[in-house]
C-alpha cells in the first residue's frame, strides 16, 4: 500500500515576493530640489533590491515605474536571463544584470513618454502589482511558501481622485494576503497609511532623503514574520477619513447612500453613483419650550 506524504513547508522553503512601485514624477520635490537627488534614490533602490536577492535564493523582485502618464515594469522575474559579460568588476553577475536592466529600462520609460500635469497612477501601479503576485502565487511549487508584498516609494502629495481605486486595492491585498508597505519622501499620505493598517503593513516618512537605503534595510528589508521581532518605529496615527464622491476631498461628516454606500459631502436627492432617489429632509421640529417653575407656582 503507497502512502503519498505532503512535505511541509520549513523556513528553507519560504521564499518572498517584492514588487517596488516607484513613483518618478519629476513634480517630486526629492528629485527637482537637488540634480543629484533623483541618482542617489535609484542607487539606494538598486541596493535594496539587490539585498532582497542575495537574502535567499529562491527570492522574487519586481519594479514598477510610474508618473502622471503610465505605469511600466521596468524589472521582473522574466528578465532573469543573465549573460555572463565579464565585465562586472568582481560584481555577482545576478545582481550586475539586475542593475544594468533597471538604469536602461528606467532611462527608456522616462524618455518614450512625457509626464503629464497631474497625480501619479500609484494605485493604477499598485493594481499591476497584485495581478504580478497572483500569477506568481500560481506558478509556484506547492510545498513553497511564499511571502509577498507591495513596496510603494513616493514623494508626491495625496491624490485624492484615487480614492475608489486605492480602496479596490487595498481590500483585495487584505484578502490575498498581501502586504502594503509604504515609503514616503516628503508628505503625509492619508489614503496610503490607511492602506498600511489594512493589509498590516508598515508605513515610514522618512526625515531626510539621505539616509533612503539605511531605512530600506532597517525597516523594510526584514521578511514580514521577522518584523515582529525587530524594534521598528512606532505606528503612525492612521487618518480615516473618507473622501467625498462629488469632490474628491477629505470630509469627517458627510452623507452616505444607503443602497451603494457613496459618501457625499452635502445632501443630494439623487445619487451619483446609482441614480437612487432620497426624501429630501424636513426641518426639525421644535422643541415645546419648558416652564419656568415661577410659572408653574
Amino acid at each position: 500500500m503507497e502512502v503519498l506524504v505532503q512535505k511541509m513547508p520549513s523556513e528553507e522553503d519560504e521564499s518572498s515576493i517584492i514588487v517596488i512601485v516607484l513613483d518618478v514624477n519629476p513634480s517630486q520635490r526629492a528629485i527637482y530640489a537637488d540634480t543629484k537627488g533623483y541618482r542617489h534614490i535609484l542607487e539606494s533602490i538598486i541596493a535594496f533590491c539587490n539585498a532582497h536577492l542575495v537574502l535567499k535564493p529562491d527570492n522574487h523582485l519586481a519594479l514598477i515605474a510610474c508618473h502622471s502618464g503610465s505605469s511600466e515594469f521596468i524589472f521582473s522575474d522574466k528578465d532573469n536571463e543573465v549573460l555572463p559579460t565579464g565585465q562586472n568588476d568582481g560584481q555577482y553577475e545576478l545582481l550586475a544584470h539586475v542593475e544594468r536592466s533597471v538604469r536602461a529600462n528606467l532611462k527608456n520609460f522616462i524618455l518614450k513618454t512625457e509626464p503629464t500635469v497631474g497625480d501619479s497612477l500609484l494605485a493604477g501601479s499598485c493594481a499591476m502589482a497584485l495581478c504580478y503576485i497572483h500569477r506568481m502565487i500560481r506558478e509556484k511549487s506547492p510545498t513553497m511558501k511564499m511571502n509577498s508584498r507591495i513596496l510603494v516609494i513616493t514623494g508626491s502629495g495625496e491624490s485624492v481622485s484615487q480614492y475608489m481605486n486605492y480602496m479596490n486595492v487595498f481590500f483585495t491585498a487584505h484578502k490575498e494576503n498581501i502586504i502594503v508597505d509604504v515609503l514616503s519622501m516628503e508628505h503625509d499620505l492619508g489614503l496610503l497609511q490607511q492602506g498600511c493598517d489594512i493589509t498590516g503593513g508598515l508605513y515610514l516618512k522618512i526625515p531626510q532623503i539621505h539616509g533612503l537605503l539605511q531605512y530600506l534595510l532597517w525597516v523594510f528589508l526584514p521578511e514580514p514574520p521577522l518584523r515582529k521581532k525587530l524594534v521598528l518605529p512606532p505606528p503612525v496615527k492612521v487618518d480615516y477619513r473618507a473622501a467625498c464622491f462629488c469632490h474628491r476631498t477629505l470630509i469627517d461628516v458627510g452623507y452616505v447612500c444607503s443602497v451603494c454606500l457613496s459618501v457625499f459631502c452635502k445632501f443630494s436627492p439623487i445619487c451619483t453613483t446609482c441614480h437612487a432617489l432620497f426624501k429630501t429632509p424636513g426641518p426639525l421640529p421644535n422643541k415645546a419650550k419648558k416652564k419656568n417653575i415661577k410659572e408653574r407656582r
